[in-house]
């Protein structure tokens, strides 16, 4: 059974160009479960899902589940259910429930083949059983270009509760394919396709080089009859017992370090010292207990001009963690108003005197900055995140400009820190922290001497760009 350093090396020795299609499945194969559990749990929290629904529902999944019949009645129900419901609000949901639930469910390891693919040229397609609103969200997070599934009818913007054409499912996705093969000329000779269940063989038989990835028992016996390799990824975060302990440990060994900073601050009379202690020695012992250790590219970057603003992109809590290590003293922060009350952040964010925005108010928002530009104009670095919020996936985000103002108010020199994947360890909405080596990318300062209002959005632009070609070609550390 390869392993993904395998397929990668399978893919980058493939011919190159548009004519070489890439098709996966979505559902157990780009993500680790099924997107419809997620949707109806979401449905059913929020009451939506009648009583006869619910049962016909459970009755239906048994019989795909259990009996091995397929899932056009289980489509039926689920799509019936929504008749009525206008196109824009169903939308919505999707996307709502992406970022939600389904994000943190992408297989790491498939974001890494899709993206192989992608380098060669080759044509990636989604091809699922799933609906639109299941697939359109995730599609565009790993930037798939065409979607392949089953598609809701619809009056006007209004679903009726049918399906329009057939639901991809066994014969009929392996015929998906095959129709857009010759619609945009691509050679099923020569080309990929991914699946996990033993449905997906029809599929995976009209492709040159079937890969069946994390393959159901089914799929595993057909595999092995038709001599296919197959392959696992890794899962993402599931709860553990070892899980748990190690991440209580983290959030000890933090508090210990702002109590043993808070300590040695009121001894010596020195806020500085406080922060000093509480960032390096606080952020040292959880990331130990966690057992999170750091690689970093980059690091003389760190202390070759200060004050800067340190600019990182946003994928989860453990960034607080990883910033004060990285930091270590003399720096503040910038951080949403609502984490004033965050029993964890609040205590931090106080002793490093932060700056809580509100960035539901752009006034109020840029009179809270203020405080910011002084520090860095009297020796204080300042973090900051220019997405704003945390990602759900990996996918950078759009930039605010206010680290940039900042930056140029104050004549300080601005510095990109790249975090490939803090959100696979602690995932964006998410408490617990995996261990594993966390990568980090400390990029040289930008100078902001030629800064003007005039210019900012090309500065914007430059800088995105810093952080979208360093994790697109992430540095091999030397």
């Amino acid at each position: 059974m390869p392993d993904i350093d395998g397929l990668l090396a399978e893919i980058a020795r493939s011919p190159g160009g548009p004519r070489i299609g890439a098709f996966f499945d979505f559902d157990g194969t780009l993500i680790d479960g099924y997107s419809a559990v997620a949707y109806f749990r979401d449905r059913l929290l929020a009451r939506d899902v009648g009583t006869a629904e619910l049962l016909r529902s459970i009755t239906e999944s048994f019989n795909v589940e259990i009996r091995g019949q397929d899932v056009h009645r289980l489509v039926a129900v689920g799509v019936g259910a929504l008749a009525g419901r206008e196109v824009a609000e169903i939308e919505a949901m999707g996307d709502r429930l992406f970022k939600k639930h389904i994000a943190p469910m992408i297989f790491a390891e498939a974001r890494l083949l899709v993206d192989a693919h992608k380098a060669r040229g080759h044509t990636v397609v989604m091809a699922s059983s799933a609906l639109t609103f299941q697939t359109s969200a995730a599609a565009h997070d790993l930037g798939i270009g065409h979607v392949l599934c089953t598609r809701m009818e619809n009056v006007d913007g209004v679903l009726t509760g049918f399906v329009d054409g057939p639901i991809l499912w066994g014969e009929a996705k392996a015929e998906a394919v095959r129709d857009f093969a010759d619609t945009f000329g691509i050679d099923l000779a020569q080309s990929y396709a991914y699946g996990n269940g033993a449905e997906d063989v029809f599929y995976l038989e009209t492709v040159g080089n079937p890969r069946p990835l994390n393959p159901s028992s089914g799929l595993q016996a057909a595999a092995s009859e038709r001599g296919w390799s197959t392959a696992r990824l890794t899962k993402p975060q599931h709860l553990t017992p070892e899980l748990v302990v190690r991440s209580v440990a983290a959030y000890t060994g933090m508090g210990a370090g702002l109590a043993a900073g808070l300590g040695l601050g009121l001894l010596n009379r020195d806020r500085r010292t406080a922060i000093e202690v509480t960032a390096s020695v606080g952020s040292e012992l959880a990331l130990a207990a966690a057992g999170v250790t750091m690689d970093v590219v980059g690091t003389e970057n760190l202390w070759a001009e200060r004050p800067a603003v340190f600019v990182f992109n946003h994928q989860s809590q453990l960034d607080v963690i990883i910033m004060a290590a990285l930091l270590r003293t003399d720096f503040t922060g910038v951080a949403k108003k609502e984490l004033q009350k965050d029993p964890v952040f609040a205590p931090l964010g106080w002793l490093a005197d932060v700056a809580f925005v509100d960035r539901a108010n752009t006034e109020e928002a840029k009179k809270a900055l203020e405080p910011a530009v002084d520090a860095l104009r009297h020796g204080r670095s300042l973090a900051m995140a220019p997405e704003g919020t945390r990602s759900a996936t990996p996918r950078l985000g759009p930039f605010k400009k206010g680290a940039f103002h900042v930056a140029m108010q104050a004549g300080v020199p601005m510095v990109p820190i790249v975090i490939r994947n803090a959100g696979e360890l602690m995932p964006a909405h998410g408490v617990l922290i995996s261990s594993g080596t966390l990568q980090v990318a400390v990029l040289p300062p930008v100078s902001t001497k030629r800064w003007s209002k005039d210019t900012i959005d090309d500065h914007v632009a430059q800088v995105r760009q810093m952080f979208l070609d360093t994790l697109a070609h992430w540095p091999a550390n030397s």
